[in-house]
């Protein structure tokens, strides 16, 4: 650990305590909430992980939790789509801080950056993400010509508007085909690996049916996925890298984040990828994916907290594939695993990122 991380260390006074609003916006049903009537035994698999898995507000509950813990005065805010709640944040009795966990508002991830611009011009801090960089990473093409333009490798692509492609498209196969401006894995499934026209033309035709336009189609790189997250401002650090084994999947399922593997319980996929932190990778290397993370953390003005997910080619290239502000903060998992293996623990690491937004707010 840096001596900059170090110098952070110190718990807010009693005396001092701020104000911090945990602020989300989650609207209808909770799918995890259905999946606890599962019972496991009735799927045709056995599942390794537990298929009944914390919800998304006691996930954001955790949070509350962990920050009272460190002294903070905290209170938790679900938007649901209501503006008058995101406009009382900047009444008298706005916070210190605001954690802004906000993902998107009705329904539509580009009005995430809203919500941060709407708190930019109240003048209450918050944490993560400017409203810029949130506006700029929900556009994965805009994103890969600044990554090139600040000399940052990642995959070869092309943006296009129409379920069409023609065969002289530049791209070398195997290639993987996702909406552009989705997050989370949305839209990456077992069908999003091509590796000839025929299929390409056929998951562009489910692609756009299910999202519309653009359509991101980049060189898919069979090596190993890593991702790399980052921690602070003056100046960030690269956390302990997360690498992930595909090895168990079926054979029919290439060696991808599909949203199943990341988000449902009751796909098989969901159980046959394993997470290693820190990565299994030489000393060289390591230095080599941290510099380039670094890079696309600045070249793309993130802050505070960010996860750099990343792809290394044949011959041991890494290629940045997005940069991803304001990460899952879920304990254990991703980003807080590397923060883990850094030796932060689930409340300090909370801390840190509150008292990088009360810095900005001096």
């Amino acid at each position: 650990m840096t001596d900059t991380m170090k110098s952070m260390g110190a718990r807010p006074l009693i005396a001092d305590k701020k104000r911090i609003a945990v602020v989300y916006n989650h609207v209808g049903e909770d799918e995890y909430e259905r999946i606890r009537t599962i019972d496991p035994s009735s799927l045709d698999f056995i599942p390794e992980y537990p298929i009944h898995v914390a919800t998304v507000q006691e996930e954001y509950h955790a949070i509350v939790r962990a920050l009272r813990a460190e002294g903070f005065l905290t209170r938790e805010i679900n938007l649901e789509d209501n503006l008058r709640r995101l406009l009382n944040l900047g009444s008298r009795t706005r916070p210190d801080v605001v954690f802004n966990l906000t993902e998107q508002f009705r329904d539509d991830p580009a009005l995430e950056s809203a919500v941060a611009g709407l708190l930019d011009l109240f003048g209450v801090p918050y944490t993560g993400a400017s409203a810029f960089c949130l506006a700029l990473c929900g556009r994965k093409g805009i994103t890969k010509r600044v990554l090139l333009q600040n000399g940052i490798a990642t995959p070869d692509f092309r943006l296009i508007r129409q379920p069409s492609i023609e065969r002289g498209h530049g791209l070398r196969c195997p290639l993987m085909v996702k909406p552009a401006r989705q997050d989370a894995s949305r839209g990456v499934e077992i069908g999003s690996v091509v590796r000839d026209h025929a299929q390409l033309l056929r998951q562009l035709d489910r692609v756009f049916e299910a999202f519309r336009a653009p359509i991101l189609i980049e060189e898919f790189y069979e090596g190993k996925e890593l991702h790399v997250s980052v921690l602070g401002n003056n100046p960030p650090e690269a956390l302990p890298i997360v690498e992930f084994d595909f090895s168990n999947l079926a054979v029919d399922h290439p060696p991808v984040i599909t949203y199943d593997v990341k988000w449902n319980p009751l796909s098989a996929a969901y159980h046959k990828v394993h997470s290693l932190c820190p990565a299994r990778i030489g000393r060289k290397l390591e230095s080599s994916v941290k510099a380039q993370a670094l890079a696309a953390f600045a070249a793309t003005s993130c802050r505070d907290y960010a996860r750099i997910d990343m792809r290394l080619s044949e011959d041991g290239t890494p290629y940045v594939l997005e940069v991803n502000p304001n990460p899952d903060l879920t304990e254990g998992v991703s980003f807080m695993e590397s923060a883990e293996a850094a030796g932060l623990g689930f409340s300090e690491t909370l801390r840190r990122i509150v008292q990088f937004a009360l810095a900005r707010g001096q």
